[in-house]
């Protein structure tokens, strides 16, 4: 493949981490302040969103072009040290979020009703993915700026 292949691959991967970072800040901006006291807003079978809708889509988008960008950009090790660097941290946050962060937003979808203090608290929490997520687009902007100066 050529350099312009590599190119687009670390644009799209770099573009899909941001739309996913803007993702999340709407989360926690616009959804996560309300839901707690309106359950219905997180259940889509109620008429409320569905996170899975957006996630599922972004996250398996974003990952196949890390992966592609990955690939094809192993022989150049400034690259692909920013490129791992995403993938570290992309990884970690989605390994935190199986484990913890997913099962809890499921079980909230389905449930009839819930304490708010452990909705907050899951709110709050989930503000601590943010960073991780800040650190995988600033190393794909790095990735970028490595491969479009050729």
């Amino acid at each position: 493949m050529s350099n312009s292949f590599l190119e687009l691959a670390v644009i799209v991967a770099a573009a899909l981490a941001l739309l996913s970072l803007g993702g999340g800040l709407y989360e926690f901006l616009v959804v996560d302040p309300f839901w707690p006291k309106r359950l219905d807003l997180i259940q889509p079978n109620r008429g409320g969103i569905s996170r899975k809708r957006f996630w599922i889509p972004a996250h398996t988008a974003f990952e196949l072009s890390l992966i592609v960008s990955l690939v094809w950009a192993w022989n150049n090790p400034a690259l692909r040290l920013w490129l791992l660097m995403a993938l570290g941290s992309h990884a970690a946050m989605r390994i935190w979020s199986a484990l913890d962060f997913i099962p809890k937003a499921l079980a909230f979808e389905k449930a009839a009703s819930i304490e708010e203090a452990a909705a907050r608290k899951w709110s709050r929490r989930s503000r601590f993915r943010f960073p991780l997520d800040l650190w995988t687009c600033v190393s794909l902007l790095f990735a970028v700026s490595i491969v479009c100066r050729g």
